[in-house]
């Protein structure tokens, strides 16, 4: 797939099918990921995977309990709330596939390079067909120590980001974007 054709079709998929991932197509879409750019080559990121459509359904109930738990009245309800509170409602979107991205510690800023892996995952996800849905609400639980200690998750890596995977059960249509914002521009000639 033509490189500027995917990051323009590239879409956040909330709507999954019952097509299976496979190992190989996730270690596929790592290995991509891993292609990123990092500073100084230090190479920081660290992967969680996690599959089945019960296991998936399981956090999803258990990060809404933890955001329900965790959202503060103060600032405002947030306006996913009521999805929060859905008993039916799956924030992985019926995705079978969580891949976690993790910065582990490293001389530099290791999230920025972690961010540019996700990247990365994303558009080899959309180049091969699948579909993907950064899930950043649901970093916060994957983060508290009890839930790394009980996923495996290494207690010295930071999750950065959880993306789900699957097979997208119909197309995203595009949304609206706006032509770039130019903040300054100075051009010598």
């Amino acid at each position: 797939m033509e490189l500027l054709k995917a990051i323009y079709q590239r879409r956040a998929v909330r709507d999954y099918s019952d097509a299976e991932m496979t190992a190989p197509l996730v270690q596929e879409l790592l290995r991509a990921a891993v292609q990123a750019p990092s500073t100084m080559n230090q190479q920081p990121w660290a992967f969680a995977v996690f599959h089945g459509r019960a296991r998936i359904e399981g956090y999803s109930r258990r990060v809404k309990a933890h955001l329900l738990a965790t959202t503060n009245p103060m600032f405002g309800q947030d306006p996913r709330i009521d999805q929060y509170a859905d008993i039916t409602a799956n924030l992985f979107h019926g995705a079978d596939t969580i891949v976690v991205i993790c910065a582990k510690p490293a001389p530099f800023p290791a999230v920025d390079d972690c961010y540019l892996a996700a990247e990365n995952l994303l558009l080899a996800a959309h180049g091969l067909g699948l579909g993907s849905c950064p899930i950043g609400f649901a970093r916060s639980w994957f983060n508290r120590p009890d839930v790394k200690a009980e996923l495996g998750i290494p207690a010295h890596c930071e999750v950065v980001l959880p993306v789900v995977l699957g097979h997208p059960s119909r197309p995203t249509p595009a949304p609206p974007r706006d032509e770039p914002e130019i903040a300054c521009w100075h051009w010598d000639d």
